[in-house]
């Protein structure tokens, strides 16, 4: 017995943590027409489903009951009804068509991207995803934020726990966007409930999604398709704003993204490339490689100690920017990050390499 209360006792705390995903009992109505159309679908059909589970289980439990053997019915011996053959074949035809008509008007509107007012690339890596607004020529990388990183193996949980991000996309609202999903890997999925939007991002295909989002407020997915032992770590967050507030946001981007490409053209000194690659390596390798760069061998290597960070520079640029094996290319970085991350990686962990600067990343491109 005190076993059973001490079992009984860790599950309620188990349950009471904060973080579980949360449980909803139906669909999300979400905030798009396409998400209210699929919404009152699924509880158009829902409602006949419950009608005819009512009619049928009813008819059946009240012929169990009142026709039973301990009242002396006898059961009928009948076969062949054409009249019965009829209606049970009519009945459903005319309940299927009832639901197809609704169905097919909201699945036309779902795959009819043609009205968009604007575009969003979204390709899928293992694990983040890249955005690109083609007409305001801005890209950029959202990854899992690094407060969900660091509280992985530890009690206390930051609020939205694995599903925060560092870069969230921000869109504009009542607008028609249409998504361009892609994956430069293997096959991923990119999910936002609220939008109705549940896209595959598959390799060398591209499919397409819209969605007119009509409430301003930060709206979270995640990817629904087990894309490797990260899966669980690739959300998505979208800030919805304003027209005037995403004007500014596209102006602030394009003067970053401007500053960026400046700073390329610069000599970097060797604390600049450290402060900043620290930061980039944790983002982006540190999942593999380690924090404290002893990796996970055999599958990732230390990056203490390698002969590759250790060895000549070009070679350490090329696999950063082209993979190697389980690695994947990080050639999405811009010329900055990947010079300041291949500098960390050279310095850091009592290594003795040299220096990378953004120029030569950009030579070896």
């Amino acid at each position: 017995m005190k076993r059973l209360t001490t079992l009984t006792s860790a599950l309620v705390a188990l349950v009471s943590t904060n973080v579980f995903a949360e449980y909803g009992l139906n669909m999300t109505e979400g905030v798009t027409s396409v998400s209210r159309n699929i919404y009152d679908l699924h509880m158009m059909v829902f409602w006949v489903c419950v009608v005819i589970a009512v009619v049928v289980f009813g008819t059946m439990f009240y012929s169990i009951f009142a026709h039973r053997q301990s009242k002396g019915h006898q059961a009928a011996n009948f076969h062949e009804s054409t009249k019965v053959e009829l209606l049970w074949t009519t009945i459903p035809i005319l309940i299927l068509v009832s639901m197809a008509i609704p169905a097919s008007k909201a699945l036309i509107d779902l795959e009819d991207t043609s009205k968009a007012d604007m575009t969003i690339k979204i390709t899928a890596h293992q694990w983040k995803w890249q955005y690109d607004y083609p007409k305001e020529n801005i890209s950029f990388i959202s990854n899992l934020a690094q407060s969900s990183k660091d509280s992985i193996k530890g009690d206390k949980k930051p609020e939205h726990y694995l599903l925060e991000v560092d870069n969230r996309l921000v869109l504009p609202v009542d607008t028609s966007i249409r998504f361009l999903v892609t994956s430069n890997d293997v096959i991923h999925n990119w999910w936002v409930p609220d939008f109705g939007v549940k896209q595959d991002a598959n390799p060398g295909f591209i499919n397409d999604a819209w969605a007119k989002i009509d409430k301003i407020g930060t709206y979270r997915g995640q990817c629904a398709e087990l894309c490797g032992k990260d899966h669980g770590f690739m959300p998505i967050v979208v800030d919805v704003v304003s027209k005037e507030d995403y004007a500014k946001w596209v102006a602030k981007q394009q003067s970053a993204q401007a500053a960026v490409a400046a700073s390329a053209n610069k000599i970097w000194s060797k604390s600049e490339l450290m402060a900043k690659g620290e930061s980039v390596y944790n983002t982006n390798c540190a999942a593999c490689h380690q924090k404290n760069g002893l990796g996970l061998p055999p599958v990732f290597p230390p990056v203490k100690d390698s002969k590759i960070v250790n060895g000549p520079a070009s070679e350490h640029i090329k696999i950063v920017l082209h993979g190697k094996a389980a690695m994947p290319a990080f050639k999405i970085l811009n010329d900055v990050d990947l010079a300041a991350v291949i500098t960390y990686e050279r310095v850091a962990f009592e290594n003795t390499g040299s220096i990378v600067q953004p120029a030569d990343v950009k030579s070896a491109r």
